[in-house]
């Protein structure tokens, strides 16, 4: 083989690799990091508001958590209206991650909020390095959270939907814990349980599941997940809102993601 080969030769596997690289994005590099930033999105009816015990729990084990309320919840429920939709609350995590610069990610979604989550690993995928689906809905491309559970009846107005249950139906059973919550339950956009997300097949991110009810459309995301390849723990003891319920036994889970 004579130099201009030889060079050429290194050229192809050099810009072969680079390729590679490039494809896998810059979460592969990121995935490593013990002291990956965490980002936990909520689920319906809830806000940043009900990840406090956990973020006490994660910012005393020195790791940088973010819990963003999602458009027309919580403490931004005055911007409630009807056209919110799952695409409002995918692009205001998007938002998060781009403001806050934030790389190698880990990032959590609370029941309805697995569905938010899975719209952000589609579109800012090389920021993320994992995924958790806590007692999450796991979707498929195409599909919409009515697409594996009843959608709740509206108000009057006929896109406001109130929370069905109080605390006690998420599996809250201290009381001051149940008055805490129940006043900050708020009414959820129906957009966002109708619009469907549009998933690719070539989502590779890793992921956990984290199974804390026995509903069964979370049975059957926990058991997709395991098909999946996810890793898999369960909180059966905690009920639906783990974070409020059991914070410790829930941080300790992300800690060793």
């Amino acid at each position: 083989m004579n130099c201009l080969q030889e060079v050429s030769r290194r050229s192809l596997l050099f810009g072969g690799a680079a390729a590679s690289i490039s494809l896998l994005g810059a979460r592969q590099l990121f995935a490593a990091s013990p002291d990956a930033p965490i980002v936990l999105v909520h689920g319906a009816w809830h806000g940043g508001w009900c990840w406090r015990k956990l973020l006490s729990v994660l910012r005393k084990a020195g790791r940088e958590t973010h819990a963003p309320t999602l458009t027309g919840l919580g403490e931004r429920s005055h911007s409630l209206n009807a056209e919110i939709d799952l695409s409002t609350h995918i692009s205001d995590v998007m938002a998060v991650l781009e403001y806050e610069n934030l790389n190698g990610v880990i990032l959590v979604g609370h029941s309805y909020g697995g569905m938010v989550i899975s719209g952000v690993a589609e579109k800012a995928g090389p920021r993320l390095s994992h995924l958790v689906y806590l007692d999450a809905f796991l979707p498929e491309d195409g599909k919409a959270l009515k697409d594996y559970a009843p959608v709740p009846e509206t108000r009057a107005d006929g896109w406001r939907i109130p929370a069905p249950s109080g605390p006690r139906g998420f599996g809250v059973t201290n009381e001051d814990d149940i008055a805490w919550a129940q006043s900050r339950l708020g009414d959820q956009p129906i957009k966002t349980f109708t619009q469907s997300v549009a998933l690719s097949s070539q989502i590779d991110i890793p992921g956990t599941y984290i199974q804390c009810s026995e509903a069964p459309f979370f049975k059957d995301a926990a058991t997709r997940a395991k098909k999946k390849g996810f890793r898999y723990h369960d909180l059966l003891s905690a009920g639906h809102d783990a974070m409020i319920t059991q914070p410790e036994d829930l941080a300790q889970i992300l800690l060793q993601v």
